[in-house]
């Protein structure tokens, strides 16, 4: 459980091209080919606004760990990100719980810059990575005692950075020790199209201000607000925002939604905010929905909200009682207000569904919009699980039998992939994605195996059309897939990001 040749185009296709890039992808990010954010926009969507290159081979590599352990690895590496200009911006953990940023340049993969971060991951099951993010010409990088980096530039080999603290800067100031040693940050960075900032905060002990951990919110001009996550959920046993939980917007930007927890393998909401002032707009709890009982919501995961073209929010969480789904969890799914509990999904452990306009899908033939891509691996001798790790493209509207649990129903299978290389311990190796890049221009998505390879999965045909292996193949916690500008798909195999394409 651990994770064709470019031609011409007719004016016809680029315009074509273009109408797909409006219907997928939020205006902040339409037609640059950048990928800001973890699963790409504020509404982790994971769908790239320029065409993937074939997967032929590896263009370069870098390591995302300069001090990876031995074995299986543990570990969710931050998700890099690429700017419009093509730089390719790399979280890299440099020890035991330190690290960097780097930036690259696509084409060649020559270093930039480094930039040091003193950012502590905090305990967890799984190790949470760096979770950075870019808006405009400002790369933001967590650092230590809740602070924020901006650095200015981030394609320039030089640039200024600042400061930003969500309680004040001079508090900060006043008392150094007590907020690096008692504040860190507990979730990927995300901004909205005006380029207000938010994120999970735990606070380990006392401050002078008074903090408890929750939700941070730092708007453009650097001013912070914060609510903690027991006001927030109105519930006094929740101690945390979820763990690696990347906050995501609506479609218009008016809401946030994030998960809050109790820590560890706890119980949890998913709350829907003004994402001005951080009120409650509506909160749910996070239900198994064949038991009934609290799912659980485990600090080994590093799932976080995918809001869906008609404003849907899908959440994945573990199923309670526990592994009575094999531990694949659930993929829970919600109208944006979070008053309706729609159809879930048979999977949604450490999981970020990705966003499948229906159109992508040759074979599908029903009613909905847009579909939705999630792991469907089926761990070999945890429960009834037989090995057939898949990955799936689900219709979010239409129901089937699970087939775990038949007399739960859940999102219908509409195609899926089973794995490839089998595995010794039973069935195949398992699919090593939290959340894979969707290309709507050659109608694929980008899944990363714990085979060691990385596929094309082409939704025309419903085959695994290329392959280009990155390592021998190892376990490891989940990573992301995504496409830059330029079309290059990287992938995080073994601790090393490789850059993919033609």
């Amino acid at each position: 459980m651990t994770c064709q040749p470019r031609m011409k185009m007719s004016v016809f296709s680029v315009l074509l091209l273009g109408v797909i890039s409006t219907l997928f992808v939020p205006s902040a990010v339409a037609q640059t080919g950048s990928w800001l954010t973890h699963a790409h926009d504020a509404q982790h969507t994971a769908v790239s606004t320029v065409a993937s290159q074939p997967l032929a081979r590896i263009h370069w590599q870098t390591p995302v760990d300069l001090n990876p352990p031995t074995g299986e690895i543990l570990i969710h590496y931050g998700s890099p990100l690429v700017t419009a200009a093509n730089t390719v911006i790399v979280p890299v953990k440099t020890g035991t719980n330190s690290f960097r940023v780097e930036a690259h340049a696509g084409a060649s993969g020559a270093l930039l810059w480094m930039q040091n971060t003193r950012y502590q991951a905090p305990s967890a099951g799984f190790m949470p990575g760096l979770g950075v993010t870019i808006y405009k010409n400002r790369l933001l990088v967590p650092d230590i005692g809740g602070l924020v980096m901006a650095r200015r530039n981030p394609d320039q080999t030089t640039g200024s950075v600042t400061d930003l603290a969500f309680y004040g800067l001079a508090n900060y100031k006043a008392d150094p020790t007590v907020y690096d040693q008692n504040v860190q940050i507990n979730t990927p960075l995300t901004t909205d199209a005006n380029g207000n900032l938010f994120f999970g905060f735990l606070a380990l002990g006392s401050t002078p201000v008074g903090l408890v951990s929750g939700l941070a919110r730092i708007d453009s001009t650097g001013q912070g607000t914060w609510v903690s996550a027991a006001a927030l959920s109105g519930d006094s046993s929740i101690t945390e925002v979820a763990m690696s939980c990347a906050p995501a917007l609506s479609n218009d930007g008016s809401a946030l939604y994030v998960a809050v927890s109790s820590g560890g393998w706890g119980h949890g909401y998913l709350l829907e905010l003004d994402s001005t002032t951080l009120a409650v707009f509506n909160k749910v709890a996070l239900i198994d929905p064949s038991s009934g009982e609290d799912a659980i919501v485990t600090d080994e995961s590093s799932a976080t909200p995918t809001v869906g073209p008609d404003g849907d929010v899908y959440y994945g969480v573990l199923e309670n009682p526990f592994p009575d789904h094999n531990d694949r969890g659930w993929m829970l799914h919600f109208s944006g207000d979070l008053t309706q509990t729609k159809l879930p999904g048979s999977f949604g452990w450490d999981d970020t569904p990705s966003i499948v306009d229906a159109t992508l899908v040759a074979s599908y033939t029903g009613k909905s919009k847009y579909l939705v891509m999630t792991k469907y691996n089926n761990y070999i001798g945890i429960g009834s699980g037989n090995g057939r790790n898949r990955v799936a493209i689900l219709d979010p509207n239409t129901s089937q039998d699970d087939p775990i649990i038949p007399t739960t129903k859940v999102m219908k299978a509409v195609i899926t992939q089973l794995g490839v290389t089998p595995d010794p311990a039973g069935g195949v190796k398992e699919w090593c994605i939290n959340t894979a890049a969707v290309d709507p221009f050659t109608k694929a998505v980008m899944v990363n195996s714990e085979d060691g390879n990385l596929y094309r999965w082409d939704l025309t045909t419903n085959t695994l059309s290329q392959k280009v292996q990155l390592s021998s193949g190892i376990g490891e916690a989940y990573t992301p897939t995504l496409i830059g500008a330029d079309g290059t798909v990287y992938a995080i195999n073994q601790a090393v990001l490789d850059a993919v394409g033609q």
